[in-house]
């Protein structure tokens, strides 16, 4: 299977892992999967194997998929499922003759791809637009879906940080830009009445090194990351690959939604919270709010963030 590109993609790629799973008793589900996603995907006990392959994001890098193509022939795999929608990710497992190679049409990837889906529900929830691909084209996956799930506890991450019990992690940071970030950390951090810890990538350090806590971001390996996520009392977060480690973990969590759609890339547990103002200009899925007033976000109160916990019954 070709994995996604993004850790939250990745987790919401689960349920399809394990509807392949329910259908193919005892298959070995092998996953070609950047550097990066890597890690939730060992801590997934659907994946058997995990090959990465550090391609570069918007280079075709022909020669290097001509090799791998010809490794995966090796393999003789029955079957791939290429989950990016762009037709480089596709190269691979038709260079690699694979029989049946499963996805969504995508870049024009007719003759790379001989099982082809075709989406039909723009913004759909991720994990149903995943899920669909291990039925035949044209059919619904069963509902309800499974929801992520990672094992944890693979580090002892807490004790080598001198973090004690109990705290709260926040992850002020998102990739795709300033319109999913939250701009009240800070002051949440200042009437939290418990330790917290923050998280995120080194990019999101910049803009949050003013936030009260211990200062984690860009400190930490993803395993490190998750196994802080998975000991703590609660999450606040934005929509981001971290929020979705949360959900995966089992941990009280409030998302904070923006420019992005919850119904698109919400979680999927039952101990999330979702807050979404669900005003009339979002989701834009812009990176800068394109009509200036940012009020998704800033209008999203610390009292109501705060509320949310408190529901979640996850401060001590």
């Amino acid at each position: 299977m070709v994995a996604p590109n993004w850790i939250g993609d990745a987790l919401m790629a689960q349920p399809l892992l394990m509807r392949l799973r329910e259908k193919h008793a005892g298959a070995q589900i092998d996953m070609l999967a950047p550097p990066w996603v890597a890690p939730v995907l060992r801590r997934m006990p659907e994946v058997s194997r995990i090959i990465e392959a550090d391609l570069r994001h918007g280079e075709l890098q022909l020669g290097d998929r001509w090799r791998l193509g010809r490794a995966l022939r090796e393999r003789d795999y029955a079957a791939a499922y290429i989950l990016p929608n762009t037709l480089k990710s596709a190269l691979a497992p038709s260079l690699a003759r694979i029989p049946a190679r499963v996805g969504y049409l995508g870049e024009s990837r007719v003759g790379l791809l001989n099982r082809i889906h075709k989406s039909t529900q723009p913004r759909e929830p991720m994990t149903v637009h995943y899920a669909r691909l291990a039925e035949a084209p044209g059919a619904e996956p069963r509902m309800p879906l499974p929801a992520p799930r990672i094992r944890t506890g693979l580090t002892d991450v807490v004790s080598r940080f001198g973090i004690a019990s109990p705290y709260v992690v926040l992850c002020p940071g998102a990739e795709y830009g300033h319109a999913k970030r939250w701009p009240y950390f800070r002051e949440l951090a200042a009437q939290l009445d418990v330790q917290v810890v923050l998280l995120g990538s080194a990019g999101d350090l910049e803009d949050n090194r003013q936030i009260s806590g211990i200062n984690l971001i860009g400190k930490t390996s993803l395993d490190d990351a998750i196994d802080l996520i998975a000991k703590a009392t609660a999450v606040v977060s934005n929509d981001s690959g971290l929020m979705h480690v949360a959900a995966a973990s089992g941990r009280p969590l409030v998302a904070l939604f923006g420019s992005s759609s919850p119904g698109h890339t919400g979680p999927l547990s039952p101990t999330a919270r979702i807050l979404s103002l669900q005003l009339e200009c979002s989701p834009c899925y812009e990176q800068v709010c394109p009509l200036g007033h940012f009020k998704c976000m800033k209008d999203l109160t610390v009292a109501r963030v705060l509320g949310e916990l408190h529901a979640l019954k996850a401060l001590p």
